[in-house]
C-alpha cells in the first residue's frame, strides 16, 4: 500500500467538504501546513513552524517515516476556506499495529464540533477500511516525532519538536468518543542551579570498570549518531508504543539536526569501551524562529543562524536520552543518567542557556520522572493521548 494516496471520496457533512490530499499535490500540502498558522494566529504562545521543515516532514521522497508508514491527510473546507485538518496513519513498525491500532494526528480546526466530527469520520473510515479496530493519537506523524495533545500548560510557548494546541481542541476530541489512554509530561529545569548535594555525592563515587564520560566527536558525526540510535533503540524497547528508529531515519535525523548539534551539549558514557548511555541537548530552535512567521526568506536564514551560533540562546531541550538495558541495574545504572545530565548541564551553562525542557516522559515512567524531579525540574506541560474503538 503506497504512502501516496489518490484523492478518495469522503461524504460531506452539511456545508463542510472533506478533501483527501494526495502527497503529489504540493499546493494542497501547503494548504494543510498552513491551517494551524491561521487557527493559532491569535494565541500569544504559538510559534509558527518553519514551512520548509514541514514540507520536508510531509514528503514521502524525503522523510523515511513513509518507508514503513501509510499516511492519509484530510482537509476540511467550508465556503472555499480551509477550516481544519487531520491525518490518519498506520505505522507498520509500531507494536500497536499487531493489536489492530491505527493512529490519527496533526489535528487542528476551528472551534466547531461539526468540523471535528467530519474530520474524525474521514480518518476513522480510512483506518477502518484498512482493518484497524482502534484508533489512538495524536501522533504527528509518529511517536518519535510530536506526540500528544496539549491539555495543560497553554500559557508558555512550545519548545522545538513539541506540539502546541488551543484549549478548545480537547473537548472537541472527547466529543467524538475519545478517552485518555496515556499522558506524557514535559519538565522545565533551571540549569543555573547546582545539582543537589545528594546527586553530587553520587557522582563522586568511584564506579566499577572503565567508565568514561565524553563529549560528542563531530569528526565522527555519523558514527556518533548511529551509536546514540543503537542505545536509544535498546534503552526504550518495551516502553508503551515504542517504535525503533530505522537506519534511514537515523541518517535523516542526523542530517536534520546537524546544524543544532554542539559537541559540549551531547554526551556519551562508555563502559569498558562500549557506548552505554547518552544524552542530547539541543538549543531551542523555536526561540530562534519565534518572529519569522514560518519563513526563512529573505532574511530569516540570517536571523536564525545568528541567534543559534552568535546570539545567546536562553532555552534548550533534551529530546533524546537513554541507558542500555544491560547497564540499567545496580550502582552504575543509577549513576549513568546523572553523569550524562551533569555533562549536558555544564555544557549548556557555559553557553549561556538558563532553562532546559526535559521531554517527553510517560506518566508511568516513574524512574525517569524521579530522576527529573531529583534534580529540581518541574512538570509544567501535559500532553494527552486518546483512544477510541472503531
Amino acid at each position: 500500500m503506497s504512502a501516496v494516496e489518490k484523492t478518495i471520496p469522503v461524504p460531506d457533512a452539511g456545508d463542510i467538504r472533506i478533501e483527501a490530499i494526495a502527497f503529489t499535490d504540493k499546493a494542497a500540502i501547503n494548504r494543510f501546513i498552513r491551517v494551524p498558522m491561521r487557527i493559532n494566529a491569535g494565541d500569544p504562545a504559538w510559534i509558527p513552524p518553519l514551512i520548509l521543515e514541514r514540507q520536508e516532514a510531509l514528503s514521502p521522497a524525503k522523510n523515511p517515516l513513509f518507508e514503513h508508514a501509510d499516511v492519509q491527510l484530510f482537509l476540511a473546507v467550508r465556503d472555499g476556506r480551509d477550516v481544519g485538518r487531520i491525518s490518519a496513519q498506520i505505522d507498520r513498525l509500531s507494536p500497536l499495529v499487531a493489536e489492530g491500532i491505527g493512529q490519527f494526528g496533526m489535528i487542528c480546526a476551528e472551534d466547531d464540533p461539526a468540523i471535528f466530527a467530519a474530520l474524525f469520520r474521514a480518518a476513522e473510515d480510512w483506518l477502518r477500511a484498512r482493518g484497524m479496530r482502534t484508533v489512538q493519537g495524536p501522533f504527528n506523524l509518529s511517536i518519535n516525532e510530536e506526540t500528544g495533545l496539549l491539555v495543560d500548560g497553554f500559557d508558555t510557548p512550545p519548545v522545538m519538536m513539541m506540539p502546541h494546541d488551543r484549549p478548545f481542541i480537547r473537548p472537541r476530541v472527547e466529543e467524538q468518543g475519545y478517552a485518555k489512554v496515556k499522558d506524557v509530561f514535559a519538565y522545565w529545569y533551571d540549569i543555573r542551579q547546582e545539582l543537589p548535594a545528594h546527586v553530587q555525592k553520587m557522582l563522586a563515587r568511584k564506579l566499577p570498570g572503565q567508565v568514561v564520560l565524553r563529549r560528542a566527536d563531530m569528526k565522527r558525526y555519523d558514527q556518533e549518531v548511529r551509536a546514540l540510535t543503537e542505545i536509544f533503540n535498546d534503552a526504550w524497547l518495551g516502553n508503551w508504543g515504542f517504535t525503533p528508529f530505522t537506519e534511514s531515519e537515523t541518517a535523516y535525523i542526523g542530517k536534520a539536526l546537524k546544524l543544532l548539534i554542539e559537541p559540549d551539549l551531547v554526551w556519551f558514557v562508555e563502559i569498558d569501551g562500549e557506548p552505554a548511555a547518552f544524552g542530547v541537548c539541543l538549543p531551542n530552535l523555536n526561540e530562534a524562529i519565534r518572529d519569522l512567521n514560518g519563513s526563512l526568506f529573505p532574511f530569516g536564514w540570517a536571523k536564525m543562524l545568528w541567534r543559534l551560533k552568535v546570539g545567546t540562546m536562553r532555552t534548550a531541550r533534551v529530546p533524546l536520552m537513554g541507558v542500555k538495558r544491560k547497564f540499567q541495574k545496580g550502582l552504575s545504572g543509577g549513576i549513568l543518567p546523572f553523569l550524562v545530565i551533569d555533562g549536558m548541564r555544564r555544557g549548556a551553562v557555559a553557553r549561556g542557556i538558563e532553562w532546559v525542557e526535559l521531554s517527553w516522559i510517560l506518566e508511568d515512567n516513574m524512574p525517569m520522572r524521579r530522576i527529573n524531579e531529583s534534580i529540581g525540574s518541574t512538570a509544567y506541560k501535559t500532553y494527552r493521548l486518546f483512544s477510541k474503538a472503531l
